[in-house]
């Protein structure tokens, strides 16, 4: 294009630079055709862009519960990989909400394109904090899980329907805060960690489980949730049907009232089906991410 007004001007001056401007006619259409070239190939790059783009899967975040860590999503996380999403499980500081929010958030924002978040047990109340406010969030996917709502405290929640054992489980151990404060870890006991979390796996699995647990700060049981993401954002639910840890009935009243589009329930499943039943937890995980897409 910034050839032609040259031959313009050159033309002007008369016909002793003619020839001069009959030589630069071929170099100038040389020109005109490389950057033609370079426009149309900008145009295809660009247009195959938006293309993957289009075409992209969205980034599925999965986050694990008390006494947990992401190895518990092993099954699940190859399950979605094969089928082409890519999936990351961050560590949950397991700090309480207060900690534990910001965190989540933090990871959510720095995910360029939509986003499928699932929470396990406590990290439904993670997620459910978490994803407030964070637009590429396109799918909220509870795994046996809490989803408290504004104001709610899980302590108060766990008792609301009978058949939890998971407090009876539970030894406490204090540790020193760097302020000098004395704050609680929750540990499973070797003699209730099976029946109470785990009771479908197999016996030397649970046992090693138990001896690498991460315990948890007895503070998420009186933290309140501050925003509730499930009232914006489009839900599915898992309900493990003998969890001795959430009740499944407590687990189905969660997922009603959020509203959840598609509720699974697993007959026989402990609280910990993503180890159990992991085909069907992926399965959930990608009707959500194929719904919201």
């Amino acid at each position: 294009m910034g050839s032609a007004p040259t031959r313009r001007r050159v033309l002007a001056t008369g016909a002793a630079v003619a020839g001069s401007a009959a030589l630069l006619g071929p170099l100038g259409s040389t020109a005109s055709a490389a950057s033609a070239s370079a426009s149309a190939s900008a145009s295809a790059s660009a247009s195959a862009a938006e293309q993957t783009t289009a075409g992209a899967k969205p980034t599925v975040v999965l986050v694990h519960g008390g006494f947990a860590d992401g190895s518990g999503w092993n099954e699940v996380i190859q399950r979605l990989q094969r089928a082409g999403y890519p999936t990351i499980a961050p560590a949950n500081p397991l700090r309480g909400l207060t900690t534990d929010v910001p965190y989540t958030a933090g990871v959510l924002r720095s995910i360029e394109g939509p986003v499928v978040l699932v929470g396990h047990s406590y990290g439904g109340a993670v997620i459910t904090n978490a994803a407030a406010g964070i637009p590429n969030v396109k799918a909220l996917v509870y795994i046996a899980a809490f989803v408290p709502d504004q104001g709610e405290q899980l302590g108060v929640l766990i008792g609301k329907y009978p058949g939890s054992i998971i407090q009876a489980a539970t030894r406490a151990v204090p540790y020193a805060n760097p302020d000098g404060s004395t704050g609680t870890d929750l540990y499973l006991r070797a003699d209730g960690f099976r029946a109470a979390f785990a009771a479908d796996l197999p016996v030397a699995m649970t046992r090693l489980m138990q001896a690498t647990q991460r315990p948890f700060s007895a503070s998420a049981f009186t933290d309140i949730t501050t925003a509730a993401a499930w009232r914006t954002i489009p839900s599915w639910g898992l309900v493990a049907g003998e969890d001795k840890a959430i009740p499944p009935a407590l687990e189905r009243f969660f997922y009603r009232r959020a509203g959840a589009r598609a509720v699974v329930e697993v007959p026989g499943a402990s609280h910990v089906p993503m180890i159990s039943h992991p085909g069907i937890a992926a399965r959930l995980i990608q009707d959500a991410a194929e719904a919201t897409g």
